[in-house]
């Protein structure tokens, strides 16, 4: 009788590891063995619940570049990421796919990047922006493309029922998830996370540059209702009149946030104002240079100031757990890897796992 109870409880064991889709050889308390996917975990994007698209990109970088290999080196640090959340219980069994990275696509940013740095160059030069056409519409023409590819990839993403998640790659990437979600949506808002206000129009003679896209959104897409900017603290004129004067942006600036603070404001009631800014439904956009220099040391446009990393998680966890709102996709861009430090892809891993586990959490994944 002892043998068959036993063989029972095994045989029970063994079928809710199957109807939790969970193969058999995995542990999330073993070293994370490195296949491709982030976190090393095990999923197929078939049956993924949120998808991680990698969009290797720093085509229109305005200074420090190497965003391109971010989304494989955060892969590489993300298998030495502990999968328990003391936030979200089991974390480990969201079903996090991971979608192919697209060679072709590294391979327009080489030939786009060379491109850019002509115009670069020659803007810094002296040369007029208006003599520079033929390599400008080159670089827009990139931008099209990549748009068109990050767009189709994340409308059949969501077509079929999943989250979908950008890992930059420079902050111009994510604005064909922003489009497809714009046609799935008939409003939402952003919670921007930035040292920069991305609100330039077609800078550098760029229409689809790193420090346009929040511009891009507000323009072209139809039912963006809101974009809340928090940490911003390196904007030109231009965009500090459109803050102003653009009744759909709400801007928490670093400048304002701290002397805040300093007056005694805690950063609870910082982040109850944040939020209440936001609609029902959100969409995360989160620039890594939001963040202190210390924990994004070789970002591409590194600025004094900004959130401490616990700070950001903070605001994510009120967001997702007490606020009463949705969380519809999200983007982390302008990690930098670096040779011989890795400390940007560590920081960048831990926080792509904690907007992937708070949006499960917000969503009832898990």
């Amino acid at each position: 009788m002892m043998k068959i109870i036993q063989r029972y409880k095994f045989f029970s064991y063994l079928c809710s590891l199957l109807l939790n889709n969970m193969p058999l050889t995995f542990d999330p308390n073993a070293i994370g063995r490195p296949n491709g996917n982030y976190f090393a975990l095990p999923y197929k994007l078939e049956e993924a619940e949120i998808v991680l698209l990698p969009v290797p990109w720093d085509a229109t970088a305005s200074y420090g570049t190497g965003t391109h290999r971010a989304p494989d080196a955060i892969i590489k640090a993300s298998a030495q990421v502990d999968l328990y959340d003391a936030d979200v219980h089991e974390a480990w069994k969201i079903k996090i796919g991971t979608a192919p990275l697209e060679k072709s696509i590294l391979k327009l940013n080489k030939q786009t990047r060379h491109i850019t740095e002509e115009v670069i160059d020659s803007l810094e030069n002296g040369i007029p922006g208006n003599l520079l056409g033929r390599e400008t519409r080159a670089v827009n023409k990139a931008g099209e493309k990549l748009n068109a590819y990050v767009y189709h990839e994340a409308r059949n993403y969501l077509e079929r029922g999943k989250i979908v998640a950008i890992v930059g790659g420079e902050h111009s990437v994510p604005f064909g998830l922003l489009k497809a979600l714009d046609e799935k949506y008939k409003s939402f808002g952003i919670l921007h996370i930035d040292a920069h206000a991305d609100l330039r129009e077609a800078y550098e003679g760029f229409t689809y540059s790193h420090a346009s896209i929040m511009y891009n959104a507000l323009k072209q897409l139809r039912h963006v209702d809101q974009l809340v900017s928090v940490a911003v603290r390196d904007y030109c004129a231009d965009e500090a009149v459109l803050m102003a004067e653009d009744s759909r942006i709400k801007a928490f600036t670093d400048k304002d946030l701290y002397e805040a603070a300093f007056s005694g404001e805690k950063w609870a009631a910082q982040c109850r104002k944040i939020i209440d800014a936001l609609p029902k439904k959100v969409y995360i956009s989160f620039d890594v240079d939001g963040l202190s220099p210390e924990n994004c040391p070789h970002t591409g446009t590194p600025v004094p100031g900004g959130l401490s990393y616990n700070k950001a998680l903070f605001l994510l966890k009120m967001l997702a757990t007490t606020s009463g709102k949705q969380i519809i996709g999200f983007d982390l861009c302008e990690v930098t890897p670096v040779k011989h430090d890795e400390w940007d892809a560590n920081v960048g891993a831990r926080l792509l796992y904690k907007l992937c586990c708070y949006t499960a959490k917000n969503n009832k994944i898990i």
